[in-house]
C-alpha cells in the first residue's frame, strides 16, 4: 500500500518561522518545510516576503521540489509576485513550469511575460500545452475565452450512459474536473448538459438525448469574466460552457477560476475607489508606488481647483460674514458623504446587471436624497444658528445641505452609468466626478444664498 506524507500543517508555517530558517541558514529544515507544504500555503508565504528572503525562499523551492509542485505554487501566487521571480529564470525552465499549468494559468502568465522571452518560453513548451496556450491568447483579457480550459467532457446526444461511464473512464487523465457531462450534435453545438450524480444514478443503457436537461446556459468566448462570474453565481453552476462565434462548444469555465475571478474583481474595484492600481503591493518599490498613484492624485488636484475657485468668487460674502468660510465646508463633506453611498449602491447594481430601469433608480435615489437632506439640513441648521447666532445663517446652511443631498443622489447614479456607456469602468472614474460635483454644489448653494440673502437684508 502507498503511503504519503502529509502537508505541513497550516498553523505551524508562518512568515516568521520561514525568516528564521532562511537567517540561520537550515536550508534542509526550509526545504522539508516548503515541499511538503500545500502549494497554496508555500504562495502565501512566498508573497508576504520581501527580495532577497522571497529569491532564497523560491531557490529553495526551485532546487528541492519537484517540476509539478512548483508550477502549482506558481499558480497560486499573483502574477505580480510571480513574474519577477519567473524572469530571473532560463526561457527552457520557465517553460517546463508552464507546461504543467492548467492551460488558463499558463496563459495568465505567459501574455505577462515581455517579449522576446514569451516567443521563446512559448517555443520551447512541450507541444500540446503550447497550442492550448496560444489559443487563449488569441482572445482578449478578462473574457471567457481567456479564462477558459478546453479539458471538457462532451460526448455525441445518441451516446448512452455506458457508453459515456466508459469513455470518461478511458480519458479521465486528460480533464482538469469533470462535473457535467456536455451533450453535442453533430457539428459540435451544445444541444444539453446531464450532471455527473445523473449519470452515475439512471440506467446505464439511456441515451444522454433522453436524459439531459436541454436548457444550456453558455457564454459566448467574448463574454466578458465578470458576466461569466455572475451567470455562475446566479444559476448555481459548478462549470459553464463556452461557445464561439458559430455557437459550437470550444470550452468550459470552472467555479474555481469563477472564485479568482469574483475575488481579483472585487479587489481592484476597491482600490480602484481609492485610486490605488492592482499591481501596487507592500512589497512595491517607492518609485514604483509614486508612478502608480501620481497620475490620479494630479486628476484629483485639477478637479479641487473649481470649487476653490467657486469659493474665491464669493469673497466678497465671506468678508461681511467670516462665519461662512467656517461652514462652507459641512455642505460639501455631506454631499460627498452621501455620494459614496449611492456610488456604492449603484456601482454594485451595474456589477450585478441589477439596474434594469436607471430612472426608478434615480427616483428612489433622489426620494432618499431628499429625506436625508431634511433630515440633515434641520439639525444642521440648529447648530449653525447656536455658533453664529444669526438664522439667516442656520436657513442658508439647512437650505444648502437638502440641495447637495440631491445633487449628490443624482450624480451618484448618472455619473457611472454614463461612464459604464462610455466603456470606462465606473468604480474607477466615478468618484473623482462625483466629488467635483458634491463640492461645487455645495459651496455654491451655500455661498451663493447667503449673498443672495445679505442683499436682500442688508
Amino acid at each position: 500500500m502507498e503511503t504519503r506524507s502529509k502537508p505541513a500543517p497550516h498553523s505551524a508555517i508562518t512568515v516568521p518561522v520561514i525568516r528564521k530558517l532562511l537567517h540561520r541558514g537550515a536550508r534542509l529544515r526550509l526545504a522539508r518545510v516548503l515541499t511538503k507544504a500545500h502549494p497554496v500555503d508555500v504562495a502565501r508565504l512566498l508573497s508576504a516576503l520581501q527580495g532577497s528572503e522571497r529569491e532564497q525562499a523560491f531557490a529553495v523551492v526551485l532546487e528541492e521540489s519537484s517540476t509539478s509542485h512548483v508550477a502549482d505554487v506558481m499558480s497560486e501566487m499573483s502574477p505580480g509576485d510571480s513574474l519577477p521571480l519567473l524572469s530571473e529564470l532560463s526561457p527552457d525552465r520557465i517553460a517546463k513550469y508552464l507546461s504543467e499549468m492548467s492551460a488558463d494559468d499558463a496563459t495568465n502568465l505567459a501574455s505577462r511575460l515581455h517579449d522576446p522571452l514569451a516567443a521563446q518560453v512559448l517555443a520551447l513548451m512541450e507541444a500540446e500545452p503550447a497550442a492550448d496556450v496560444r489559443e487563449l491568447l488569441e482572445h482578449e483579457e478578462r473574457t471567457a475565452g481567456r479564462i477558459m480550459t478546453r479539458n471538457y467532457f462532451a460526448q455525441d446526444e445518441d451516446v448512452t450512459i455506458a457508453e459515456a461511464v466508459a469513455a470518461l473512464q478511458k480519458r479521465s487523465e486528460e480533464f482538469e474536473m469533470v462535473f457535467y457531462v456536455y451533450v453535442v450534435d453533430k457539428r459540435d453545438h451544445p444541444v444539453g448538459v446531464v450532471s455527473l450524480r445523473k449519470l452515475l444514478t439512471t440506467h446505464p443503457a439511456t441515451q444522454l438525448k433522453r436524459l439531459m436537461v436541454q436548457d444550456v446556459i453558455s457564454v459566448s468566448t467574448s463574454a466578458d469574466q465578470e458576466e461569466v462570474a455572475r451567470l455562475v453565481a446566479e444559476y448555481n453552476l459548478l462549470a459553464i460552457p463556452v461557445v464561439d462565434d458559430e455557437d459550437k462548444l470550444v470550452g468550459i469555465v470552472t467555479v474555481d477560476d469563477v472564485i479568482d475571478v469574483l475575488q481579483e474583481e472585487a479587489e481592484e474595484d476597491l482600490l480602484a475607489l481609492a485610486g490605488v492600481s492592482a499591481e501596487e503591493r507592500v512589497s512595491t518599490s517607492a518609485f514604483r508606488s509614486l508612478q502608480l498613484r501620481a497620475p490620479w492624485l494630479l486628476v484629483n488636484l485639477a478637479t479641487t481647483f473649481l470649487p476653490a475657485y467657486v469659493i474665491f468668487l464669493f469673497d466678497h460674502s465671506i468678508q461681511i460674514l467670516p462665519v461662512l468660510a467656517a461652514l462652507v465646508t459641512m455642505p460639501m463633506g455631506m454631499g460627498g458623504n452621501a455620494a459614496t453611498q449611492t456610488l456604492t449602491v449603484v456601482i454594485r447594481g451595474l456589477a450585478l446587471n441589477e439596474l434594469s430601469s436607471v430612472s426608478n433608480v434615480a427616483l428612489k435615489q433622489l426620494l432618499v436624497a431628499f429625506g436625508n437632506g431634511i433630515i440633515n439640513g434641520v439639525v444642521a441648521a440648529a447648530l449653525a444658528v447656536l455658533i453664529s447666532r444669526r438664522w439667516m445663517v442656520g436657513l442658508v446652511l439647512g437650505l444648502a445641505m437638502v440641495i447637495n443631498m440631491i445633487v449628490a443622489g443624482v450624480s451618484g447614479v448618472f455619473i457611472p452609468v454614463a461612464l459604464r456607456k462610455l466603456r470606462i469602468d465606473p468604480a474607477v472614474a466615478s468618484t473623482v466626478f462625483v466629488t467635483t460635483f458634491t463640492d461645487v454644489g455645495g459651496s455654491l448653494s451655500f455661498l451663493g444664498l447667503a449673498t443672495i440673502l445679505l442683499k436682500l437684508w442688508t
